[in-house]
């Protein structure tokens, strides 16, 4: 056997274990640590509509002048359901304004999901083609930000937002945010 033929049976091999070894880095990053090239850059101002009028609107028409917490969320989302109690009692506060982004969903799934569980939200976007999560960078639902007075990015967690993450990361974000 020539060199050459040793060489090509060890190939398929050779590039099965570099990929396994890329999958095995891959599947232990942590997904909701990754950073946001968005932090500290403004919020994208499209031209939105509104989920339940279906008027259009800027979406900075509803982020001035007030910090916001920006959720992502489909009815088709499971994490979105679980995360859905966690916003329903943010909302009892009535400390921060909560936006919603229905996000390539329908409205009649998305309806029922809010008449099923609550509706949390002050206002909701209806994003059907995902354009405004595209500019989000949305590749996960549910996705929360959160947005300061000037309608900049300050923070963005992928994933549920449980007690742990409201009490120690964006709690504490937005009353520094308030003074």
């Amino acid at each position: 056997m020539h060199l050459s033929e040793q060489m090509n049976k060890f190939l398929p091999l050779v590039l099965f274990i570099v990929l396994a070894g890329f999958l095995y880095i891959g599947l232990d990053l942590d997904r909701e640590k990754l950073p946001s090239p968005l932090i500290g850059k403004p919020f994208p101002n499209l031209l939105v509509e509104d989920f339940y009028t279906g008027e259009k609107y800027p979406v900075q028409n509803h982020l001035n002048n007030k910090i916001s917490l920006v959720n992502v969320w489909a009815s088709w989302c499971v994490t979105c359901r679980a995360e859905h109690e966690m916003l329903n009692n943010i909302a009892k506060d009535n400390w921060v304004q909560i936006l919603g982004i229905n996000y390539k969903d329908s409205k009649k799934a998305g309806s029922h999901f809010l008449q099923t569980l609550g509706n949390p939200f002050d206002f909701i976007i209806f994003d059907k083609q995902g354009k405004l999560g595209l500019e989000l960078g949305v590749y996960a639902t549910p996705e929360t930000f959160v947005i300061d007075k000037k309608g900049i990015i300050r923070f963005k967690h992928i994933g549920e937002i449980t007690p742990h993450i409201w009490q120690n990361d964006i709690a504490p974000l937005i009353a520094q945010l308030k003074n």
